[in-house]
Formats: structure tokens, C-alpha cells, sequence
């Protein structure tokens, strides 16, 4: 209870500071402008049919409730009142595209987006695992609506420039990021390479935020790691699923068994999220024959995802979560713990049980949206809750950046020592 508090407590200088600093009105100007310059024809004739036979399952009638004659003349006149009376000169893209990212904002759905032609090239990129940005996994944090930190990696620019695990985004270059999607937070975050990002930083236990200049590079993010410890106890770490990810886990749980593993680390820590066939695809390297997750779309439609068991493991296993394992990460530590294929170890995960599809447009652009809810094998729907570990253990944290001592990985090893 003591944690829920705190992160009330956190919200709300947030956004005390925000509104001080003039950030949160920078938002809400930002979609009223968004809604202005745009020519209202283009807006009735081309967005409206675009995504009504883009996006093929989307009701008809949904468009026509909200683009409907009088809100295309309000948008006439706010753009005469631009045209007439603005200081400054105009960036129509810019404009189009904050009339595009306000029509989906107003979902009030921190999952759904849109891309423009460049975001969504950068999506594609970055599920190949190389992007360019500071080198952190960013998730975002429900309490504050900032973006945050849930890993930074070895020997990046962010990890040079003092970015620490857990900050919370709460400007980039200046601009307030509170309350904006994940996506367009780590659009903003993301550059080109040797250019510079300033992210103002909340840090626990900081009398002030923090002002923390980046310099963007190429980061080539390799998705899997692996060692081998004492008594032929390996482990594996996943950071996300990416499209690379499934090769690169079956690459190093070839290795771990060719070295004479004996047991298995599986850890979740921190890991987001990403592809949901890559997770599926992993899943049949650990899993027996059956289900492994199944979706639910809003009209009860019913897909399933499941596993031939031929490579189910047999060596006794622990699983890794905590409070930013989300997603993807869920759905294989929801699946091993109906299965019971191994000891969830560790503190409660996100709880992100909802799917989201992108769905492309004719120019280029793209609309992401949550499509469906997701259960685990025995039916658990984990949105909002997560899933409990088996035997709860917070990180002592202190000490991990202390001396990078790691009591979670410890415990792991004792379990699977006397199990072994």
C-alpha cells in the first residue's frame, strides 16, 4: 500500500510542476492547433474513406458520428481565423499531422496512435532491432503519464550521460510529455544519430527534476543474452520481442544445452513487450502441446495461439518479473505458470492485457489500435491486475547499484539449486 501512495504523491507534483511550467497547456494547444489549418474537403473525402476500407472491420457508421457537417464548418472557420489573423507562418504537414495524433488521442487509449509516413518507418526499424536514440527501453508509466525508464543499456549514450533505471520522462527538448502516448514519447526521445535530445528527468529521492543532455547514436540492440553459472544453471535474458528475437533466443538455448544445462533463468526483468508471434514462436521452445494465449476482440471474436510441445523443456526453470514486465512478457510468464513449467519469481508484473494491430493507409501513414483483450491458457485476463508472482521478492535496489549485486538472481539460483 505504501507504493500506491507514493506514486499518488509522485502524479501529483507532476503535474503541480507541469501546469506551473506551462507544460500541460502545451498538450491541449497542441490539438487544438492540430485541428485547424487542415483543408476540411481533404479531411471529408480522403481521411474518412482511406480508413473505412483500410481498416475493413471498423464499423461504418463510427466516422460519420464524428466528422459530420458541423464539426468540417467549425474546422473552416478556425482555419479562416489562421489564415486571417496567425503571427507566425504555418507547417501544414505538422498541422495534419497533429490533426491525425488528436483524433486518435481523443480514444483516451494510451496504446492507440498515429504514425506519420517517417514515425511508422521508424517502428519498422525498430522491431528489427536497430534504431537510433539514447539506448533505454521506455515504457510508460500509468501513475504519472510520463514516459520511464525501465532499462538503460550498457555502454550507450544514455548510460554515459547518467539516465538511471526507473527516471520518469517528463519533457524531451523542453516539451511536456505528460499525458501523450508511448509512441510519440519515444518518437520525440529517438533521432538522428549525433544529434542531441535534452530529457527533463523526476528522480526519487531528487529535490528538483533533472536537465540531462543526450546524444543520439545508432543503437544495435541485441535482444538476448545468456551465461552459464555454477552447477550448470543458465540464463537467459530477454529485453523485448522484436523480430530478431526468436532466432536469437533459440540460438542461445542451443548453446545452454549443448554446454549441459541443468536448469534455467529465464529473465523477464524490465522487458516491455513486442511482437506477439515472436512470443509464440519462443513459447514452443519451452511450453508442452496446447494453448498458449488466445485473443478477444470487441464482438467476442476468439483467436488462438498455441504450440506443438515438441521442444517442451525439461530442465526445472525460474521466471523473472517485476513491475515493468509487460505485454509479451506477460503472456510467456502467464503461459509457463499455467503450465506450471517453472517458479514465477520476483514482484507483480504490468498488467497490459489488451492487443493493439497497425493498419496502414495509402500514403504511407498508419493508425495503431487496440484491437483485443488477451488471457492466458487457463483464461485469466491479467489487464489491470498482472500476474502474481509465485514467491514475491522486491530487487534491493541500493544495493544493486551499489555493487551491482543482483538478490533477485540470487534466489533464482537457490531454488533452482535444490531442484536440480
Amino acid at each position: 500500500m505504501e507504493l500506491e501512495k507514493e506514486k499518488e504523491v509522485t502524479q501529483e507534483q507532476l503535474l503541480k510542476a507541469a501546469k506551473k511550467s506551462g507544460f500541460a497547456g502545451g498538450i491541449t494547444t497542441g490539438l487544438v492547433i492540430g485541428a485547424i489549418m487542415i483543408c476540411t474537403s481533404y479531411i471529408a473525402s480522403q481521411l474518412t474513406p482511406k480508413l473505412s476500407a483500410t481498416v475493413s472491420d471498423s464499423k461504418e457508421e463510427a466516422s460519420g458520428d464524428v466528422i459530420d457537417n458541423d464539426v468540417v464548418k467549425k474546422l473552416k472557420l478556425l482555419e479562416d481565423s489562421i489564415d486571417k489573423y496567425y503571427l507566425e507562418d504555418v507547417e501544414t504537414e505538422q498541422v495534419e499531422n497533429s490533426l491525425y495524433k488528436g483524433f486518435v488521442a481523443g480514444l483516451g487509449d494510451p496504446y492507440s496512435t498515429y504514425y506519420s509516413k517517417e514515425e511508422l518507418e521508424e517502428v519498422y526499424d525498430s522491431t528489427e532491432g536497430i534504431y537510433y536514440g539514447i539506448g533505454a527501453y521506455i515504457s510508460l508509466d500509468e501513475a504519472t503519464g510520463g514516459g520511464k525508464i525501465t532499462k538503460v543499456m550498457p555502454n550507450t549514450p544514455a548510460e554515459e550521460a547518467g539516465v538511471h533505471d526507473n527516471d520518469i520522462i517528463v519533457a524531451v527538448d523542453g516539451e511536456n510529455v505528460l499525458g501523450m502516448t508511448l509512441s510519440d514519447i519515444v518518437s520525440k526521445v529517438k533521432g538522428p544519430e549525433n544529434t542531441q535530445v535534452t530529457l527533463t528527468l523526476y528522480r526519487e529521492g531528487e529535490a528538483d527534476y533533472l536537465e540531462i543532455p543526450v546524444t543520439r547514436m545508432k543503437i544495435e540492440s541485441p535482444t538476448v543474452t545468456y551465461e552459464m553459472y555454477e552447477n550448470n544453471i543458465a540464463y537467459i535474458q530477454i529485453t523485448e520481442f522484436d523480430s530478431v528475437t526468436t532466432d536469437q533466443f533459440r540460438e542461445k538455448l542451443n548453446q545452454a544445452k549443448a554446454e549441459g544445462m541443468k536448469s534455467l533463468i529465464l529473465d523477464l526483468r524490465d522487458n516491455p513487450g513486442g511482437n506477439l508471434s515472436d512470443v509464440v514462436d519462443i513459447s514452443g521452445e519451452l511450453l508442452p502441446k496446447g494453448l498458449v494465449v488466445y485473443t478477444e476482440d470487441r464482438d467476442g471474436k476468439r483467436k488462438e495461439y498455441s504450440c506443438d510441445g515438441k521442444n517442451e523443456i525439461q530442465v526445472p526453470m525460474v521466471v523473472l518479473v517485476n513491475g515493468n514486465s509487460a505485454s509479451a512478457a506477460e503472456i510467456l510468464a502467464g503461459a509457463i505458470k499455467d503450465y506450471d513449467k517453472g517458479t514465477i519469481l520476483g514482484t507483480t508484473t504490468f498488467g497490459k492485457g489488451i492487443v493493439q494491430r497497425i493498419f496502414g493507409l495509402s500514403d504511407g501513414s498508419a493508425i495503431k489500435l487496440t484491437v483485443s483483450h488477451y488471457y492466458t491458457p487457463k483464461g485469466n485476463d491479467i489487464h489491470g491486475v498482472g500476474i502474481e508472482p509465485d514467491e514475491t521478492l522486491e530487487l534491493d535496489y541500493e544495493k544493486y547499484l551499489e555493487d551491482r549485486s543482483d538478490n533477485q538472481l540470487e534466489r533464482a539460483k537457490q531454488i533452482l539449486q535444490k531442484q536440480q
